[in-house]
């Protein structure tokens, strides 16, 4: 090939308008177990007003995997419009019938993948197990417990707007998380200073992960996807050392002692 040939290919590439790159985005999942729509304005405004920072052009994806009343009732558009109104951007659902699927495409919301359900057999009420059509098991993105030597430290403060992701291991941070960054591991989170800002443990679904901070002052913390606002947080515990864990579902707020005492 001549020179002339190589940097004629070299010039079109350098004329490609896009290049697709993979990256990990923290989403909002909202759970949708029943859908009333007046009821879900409800306990939406109450959510909010918790703490109307956090919602403020929020993607979201909406979870169909706990929904235990009639597909039929919901409205996709009327239910994407609710969610606007109140700082929330749809864009994706999650375990959907067929029907909704439909409605997803009209909608310009994308599917994504979900456990198989098990539905309740209509005339006896009882549960029918379904066994997946796929020959190919899901597999976890990740090992379920992080390797240890895939954690990463950071020894400089993290700003606002900053995002910091330890893939596969633990994230130590050694000095201030502020208010308006963002931190994530699949596995633990460490911060040996003041979190202000929000804090994501267990990213890929590792639910004994685990956060450690020496003054909590934080916006969000998350485990797994089961997470606390501001609001939540400022309890008992608040600027104090503590150890954050999942527990039944929910996230345990706990004192950070010295074992060695």
């Amino acid at each position: 090939m001549s020179v002339s040939s190589t940097s004629s290919i070299e010039t079109e590439l350098a004329k490609v308008s896009f290049r697709l790159k993979g990256g990990l985005f923290p989403l909002t999942l909202l759970e949708l177990h029943y859908y009333d729509s007046r009821q879900l304005q409800r306990d939406l405004h109450f959510k909010v007003s918790e703490a109307p920072g956090f919602f403020q052009q929020t993607p979201v994806i909406i979870g169909f995997e706990s929904f235990s009343g009639d597909f039929r009732d919901v409205q996709l558009a009327e239910l994407q419009q609710i969610l606007r109104d109140h700082g929330m951007i749809a864009v994706a659902l999650k375990g959907a019938s067929t029907s909704l699927e439909a409605q997803a495409k009209e909608c310009g919301l994308a599917i994504m993948a979900a456990k198989s359900r098990t539905p309740k057999n209509k005339n006896s009420g009882t549960e029918v197990n379904v066994e997946p059509t796929s020959v190919v098991a899901d597999q976890p993105a990740v090992q379920s417990v992080p390797n240890v030597a895939n954690s990463k430290v950071i020894s400089t403060p993290v700003r606002s707007g900053q995002q910091v992701y330890a893939p596969g291991g633990d994230l130590i941070v050694l000095a201030a998380v502020s208010a308006g960054a963002e931190i994530l591991a699949d596995g633990n989170i460490h911060v040996y200073a003041p979190l202000r800002g929000r804090a994501l443990a267990g990213v890929q679904g590792n639910e004994s992960a685990q956060v450690f901070c020496h003054s909590l002052e934080a916006e969000l913390i998350s485990i797994a996807g089961h997470f606390k606002l501001v609001e939540d947080l400022k309890n008992e515990h608040w600027k104090q050392s503590v150890r954050i864990s999942l527990q039944e579902q929910a996230l345990c707020i706990a004192p950070l002692v010295n074992a060695g005492r």
